[in-house]
């Protein structure tokens, strides 16, 4: 055979074997592509008294068999073929054929036994027994399915004992794959908030990679899409199922929309499907050297990431670097890497684990592990600094006291279901918000939340409350202007005068604007802003710069500050009334956390009723009003600065992460080649 023969190496250990013409390197290699050149099989000679104990110690069964196969599931050591020469030399007898032809057909078996084909149901059974048929014919044997004697009638020659064989039928099955990837789905969105458990996202990622690399070979592309396909759907409805909470928050919304609820976690699943299977699909489709998968993977999973920036109107949400949230010195890595560079860096320490466990022999396997795990320590070795750096920034130079309220008031209390009615609620959400914004304590700011301000203001208007408070005010509000409505925050001045008005530039789409036209109803149909901008504020004798954020537009990476800008904070305020107390609300904050790592800025947030905060430079969220908590918190910002990952920006480390992959996959392949 020439040198892009797969590698074949035959042990005796039964000597009468040696009187046999065998050619084990052409057989074998006629059972598969020249895809397998670097590939390598171990096929041993032996008899019916050793074949019965492996038998019977890896699979159960305490008898003799003609062939076994152990496969490693790896495309360069395919695994283990054990042949008997005394059941092969009596069932040639029986079908009066040459032991070397009979043989021949137990090598061909054998490998494709470890290329992933099984006989376990009768789809399966035709489709290897064809392929073995046209292998043979190849080789100038006769079809060996004519005789009335089988191969392997007790399934005893199919990796895995009769147990394992049960459980690979089943989950070789169109609803086990299905079962087992929809667990590790489930079992993935535990790494977030309000959870926190990392390792179950870790084993979920670990267990669907895994299952992903078992899928047979020869399947089309579009099959193997289908099979992973559960996968992505899955773990979207396990993810972002809270968003439809806000269809029943208010009675007379839930009467309109509630019969879009099914609808809509359905259409949850097919985006999540469509988003989430291509890491996935990616290895299981394009063959490369395993110790190549984790780049692979890992860099397929990040750009997956970076254009859920865009696709869809964007929504980024819980990026896998979020789990490290719990631990600040890990997620200070985003200070660096940014949610992108350390999801890549997670992502691909999950892969090499897993290839190490499918086969810790290949040495390649553990230096990719060990290049992760580096990247991994640098991101950390950065991001302690990165948390020095904002601890000795916050000098004793006087700072902006800042108050912030959450009115904690329902959605019900908010809604309106007459012009009278309207206005009596309108005044007593403000008088409620004067009054918690009135309690003892000095302040230069005040800051209240989306929405907050009950009344659709124009250009002109005056914002009462001030006046109450003499205080300069943040305040979330409608916007009417040049005949279209905004969600906006106002800046408003001690005599109730409006200086700036900023205005929502990424709008939710179905809640706040129709993505489709009237295809599908919207609660409120508004207009988009003109995008980032930076506000300063004269306060007494400080002076307050910060970038404005309306609700989820903190959720989008390098997006609220103008490059080479530093502001001293981004003020964030947002409405989570909506979702209550579903893992949306604590996940929101997390995204904030996010923010402010990337960013080395400070985040001022006012939430209605969910969780207000001041989160630091380093993401610790320094002082929190919890869910549903009417309340305010006083506090000040510090330690804004410019972190390496906005100097590089979001789309750079885009670029770099692929590059990385490209070197590092040209690099291992280009070894692979000179062994």
């Amino acid at each position: 055979m020439g040198e892009c023969a797969m590698r074949v190496f035959v042990n005796i250990e039964d000597k009468r074997w040696q009187k046999y013409k065998i050619d084990f390197q052409k057989i074998a290699n006629a059972a598969v592509t020249s895809v397998y050149k670097n590939s390598e099989v171990s096929i041993t000679l032996v008899n019916d008294a050793e074949i019965k104990k492996i038998n019977k110690e890896y699979r159960g069964i305490n008898k003799p068999t003609n062939v076994l196969s152990f496969e490693l599931g790896d495309d360069v050591l395919l695994g283990d073929i054990f042949i008997s020469l005394d059941t092969v030399r009596r069932e040639a007898k029986r079908e009066n054929i040459p032991l070397e032809e009979h043989t021949a057909h137990m090598i061909v078996h054998g490998v494709l036994h470890l290329l992933g084909y099984d006989h376990l149901n009768d789809k399966d059974a035709e489709k290897m027994e064809t392929k073995e048929t046209d292998i043979l014919k190849k080789l100038g044997y006769k079809n060996p399915y004519t005789a009335e004697f089988g191969v392997c009638t007790d399934e005893s020659c199919c990796p895995g004992g009769r147990f394992i064989m049960k459980l690979k039928k089943f989950f070789r099955g169109a609803f086990g794959r299905t079962v087992i990837y929809a667990l590790c789905a489930v079992l993935c969105s535990f790494g977030f908030a309000p959870f926190n458990l990392w390792w179950a996202t870790v084993l979920g990622i670990g267990g669907a990679y895994l299952l992903s690399l078992k899928s047979l070979h020869g399947i089309s592309g579009w099959r193997k899409f289908w099979r992973i396909f559960p996968f992505g759907a899955v773990y979207a409805m396990a993810m972002f199922w809270w968003v439809l909470n806000s269809i029943y928050v208010v009675p007379e919304l839930a009467n309109q929309f509630a019969i879009w609820t099914v609808p809509a976690i359905i259409g949850i699943g097919i985006v999540g499907g469509i988003v989430f299977t291509p890491p996935f699909l990616a290895i299981s489709s394009i063959r490369l050297n395993p110790a190549c998968r984790p780049f692979l993977f890992a860099s397929v999973w990040t750009l997956v990431l970076w254009l859920r920036e865009w696709l869809f109107t964007g929504f980024p949400w819980n990026p896998i670097a979020n789990i490290s949230l719990q631990n600040l010195y890990v997620a200070n890595s985003m200070s660096l890497y940014g949610a992108l560079g350390l999801t890549f860096v997670i992502i691909g320490i999950i892969a090499s684990v897993c290839e190490i466990i499918k086969n810790h022999r290949i040495g390649l396997n553990w230096f990719v592990l060990l290049c992760f795990l580096m990247f991994g320590v640098v991101g950390v070795l950065y991001g302690n600094r990165n948390m020095h750096l904002i601890r000795n920034s916050c000098d004793a130079l006087p700072r902006p006291i800042i108050r912030v309220i959450q009115p904690a008031q329902s959605a019900i209390q908010k809604a309106t279901y007459s012009r009278a009615a309207a206005i009596q609620n309108a005044n007593h959400n403000i008088n409620v918000m004067t009054e918690i914004a009135s309690a003892e304590g000095e302040y230069d700011l005040v800051v209240f939340p989306e929405t907050a301000y009950p009344f659709v203001m124009m250009p002109g208007d005056t914002v009462s409350m001030a006046r109450v408070l003499d205080k300069p005010m943040i305040v979330g509000a409608n916007y009417f202007d040049d005949g279209k409505l905004y969600n906006s925050m106002l800046i408003v001045n001690p005599d109730a005068t409006v200086s700036n008005v900023y205005s929502k530039s990424h709008l939710v789409p179905f809640g706040e604007y129709r993505p489709f036209g009237d295809l599908i109803p919207t609660p409120g149909q508004l207009a988009p802003g003109d995008g980032p901008e930076i506000i300063t504020m004269n306060l007494s004798d400080k002076k307050f710069i910060f970038a404005p954020a309306i609700c989820y537009e903190v959720i989008f990476s390098d997006s609220l500050i103008p490059r080479g800008k530093i502001p001293n904070a981004v003020v964030n305020i947002t409405n989570d009334n909506w979702f209550g107390k579903t893992p949306g609300t604590y996940q929101h904050l997390d995204m904030v956390r996010r923010y402010a790592i990337e960013s080395g800025v400070p985040i001022v947030r006012a939430d209605y009723s969910g969780i207000s905060a001041f989160v630091a430079a380093d993401g610790n969220v320094e002082a929190m009003i919890p869910i549903g908590v009417a309340g305010h918190i006083d506090g000040t910002v510090c330690g804004a600065h410019r972190t390496a990952y906005r100097k590089f920006g979001r789309d750079m480390w885009m670029i770099i992460i692929l590059v990385v992959s490209c070197l590092g996959t040209i690099w291992i392949s280009g070894v692979m080649r000179k062994k």
